[in-house]
């Protein structure tokens, strides 16, 4: 979907009519629609426009096509339908309005058209009322989500129907003309950016919360185009992803969006320069790393581990902290999502050198150590799966003196009474390995092991002779 709205938005456009505007000589127009982004500037003050609209504003007019009119009445033509293109609908009901929804539907795709082949070369004024037009169709309250609702109280939202948005066919048309608007050659970011502004961005950032996905692909890629074109807006865009995220972390832990939100950063922190600057260390840090803790971070973990590990591709001096911090939010409880770390962390180490390494292996193998022991299979055999991997192998290899003495004890007890054969069988393959690596530092872990086990034996009879000793005294009494 997201390659197709690309290549949607990259369509060549038709050889240019250009229609000079004319200047408007007539009073003002007296239906006032509130612009959701940004107050009106002093030139849309002074300026009028010739254009007639109805006193109700509830009235939908069948208007002429654009091309059917002469090339000096078209910026008012053009007007004139953005405006009626703001009435609202019920789309719950479909026979309601019927025909008027049908004229707001035609002059959405006529729009959508004309904006697109660059035949009607738009001023200042038509834009400011075509994103006006947008802002009031697209800024809205969004539904509660269907779980949510009384009648469903107690469901599993991942057992839900997909939501569809009743008024999407209109929704989808004006999202088109917004991406037509953005991607536009003929667009110039000087101007666009007084109505495409800090606010607008804000409250297209509220609606990646729609239940809706087609909404949140549409949002996607129109947030990632203004990201490239408006350069001015870009920090600002970058900070209130980060804010949404801490919301979204240590408030609510109920957003839709940040599955979308984070391939659009995937493909920002692609283009990140080095050295890299100490505020994208610091995202990494604050925001992605702490992503790992809510629940639901299987929903997004394929784009979460897609950006965390772009982070260390880039440099390579941070693995030690991303691991470092995804120990700090390990699963105790939820199998599901243990395995998935162990996905991701065997990812990172793909890209960790050696003195990285080093410095967190002990603390990362204390912790393969206890997922090798899980009696959940698939959280052992994920772990198990690390020694596939060449390049982690080559790491385990180097530093093995430091290493198995800390997970022999786990492959120990795998081997001897772990419940799944799989699990046994894979164990022993481990164990091999470290035999052909150095056979001598296994022999003296072996010795160590056994030691541990008889020393454990005794303490077992000691204790087992105490109780009886305390029960003989108690019968006594």
């Amino acid at each position: 979907m997201f390659n197709k709205i690309m290549k949607r938005g990259q369509k060549k456009p038709s050889k240019p009519e250009t229609v000079e505007a004319p200047m408007p000589a007539a009073p003002a127009s007296n239906v006032t629609v509130n612009h959701a982004s940004r107050q009106p500037t002093a030139s849309s003050q002074t300026q009028t426009l010739p254009v007639t609209v109805p006193q109700n504003p509830g009235v939908v007019e069948v208007l002429p096509m654009l091309k059917d009119v002469p090339l000096t009445e078209r910026h008012g033509l053009f007007i004139r339908k953005v405006q009626i293109c703001c009435v609202f609908f019920d789309f719950s009901d479909t026979m309601k309005s019927a025909r008027e929804k049908e004229i707001k539907r035609q002059n959405l795709t006529e729009l959508v058209d004309l904006v697109q082949s660059g035949s009607c070369k738009m001023n200042e004024i038509m834009q400011e009322e075509l994103v006006k037009m947008i802002s009031v169709n697209i800024f809205r309250c969004l539904p509660p989500a269907p779980h949510e609702s009384s009648d469903t109280k107690g469901g599993d939202p991942e057992e839900d129907e997909p939501f569809a948005d009743p008024a999407w066919p209109h929704l989808q048309l004006v999202y088109e003309l917004l991406l037509r608007y953005v991607v536009s050659s003929d667009m110039e970011t000087r101007v666009a950016k007084r109505y495409l502004d800090h606010t607008f961005v804000l409250k297209m950032l509220d609606l990646f919360d729609s239940e809706d996905m087609r909404e949140r692909e549409y949002l996607k890629t129109i947030l990632h185009r203004i990201y490239g074109r408006f350069m001015v807006h870009r920090p600002f865009i970058r900070n209130a992803i980060n804010n949404v995220f801490y919301r979204f972390v240590f408030e609510t832990e109920r957003y839709n969006g940040v599955g979308e939100l984070l391939e659009i950063l995937g493909s920002i922190i692609n283009g990140f320069a080095l050295p890299m600057k100490e505020e994208h260390k610091l995202f990494l840090v604050r925001a992605l790393v702490p992503l790992h803790k809510p629940t639901s971070v299987a929903t997004y973990h394929q784009q979460l581990t897609y950006c965390v590990t772009q982070f260390v591709e880039k440099d390579y001096r941070l693995a030690d902290t991303v691991i470092r911090g995804l120990l700090k939010c390990w699963p105790v409880t939820n199998c599901g999502k243990e395995v998935l770390f162990l996905g991701e962390l065997e990812e990172i180490l793909e890209f960790t050198q050696s003195l990285e390494f080093k410095r967190c292996m002990v603390p990362l193998f204390r912790q393969i150590g206890r997922s090798l022991n899980s009696p959940h299979f698939q959280v052992a055999e994920r772990a198990l799966f690390w020694w596939n991997n060449e390049h982690i192998v080559g790491l385990i290899a180097e530093n093995r003196h430091v290493i198995l003495p800390i997970i022999f004890d786990a492959l120990e007890k795998n081997i001897h009474s772990h419940w799944n054969q799989a699990i046994n069988g894979l164990s022993s393959n481990v164990r091999r390995m470290f035999l052909e690596m150095d056979s001598e530092l296994f022999e003296d872990c072996q010795r160590e092991y056994e030691e541990m086990e008889a020393r454990a034996g005794e303490r077992e009879e000691q204790r087992v002779s105490a109780w009886k000793r305390l029960e003989q005294v108690a019968a006594q009494v």
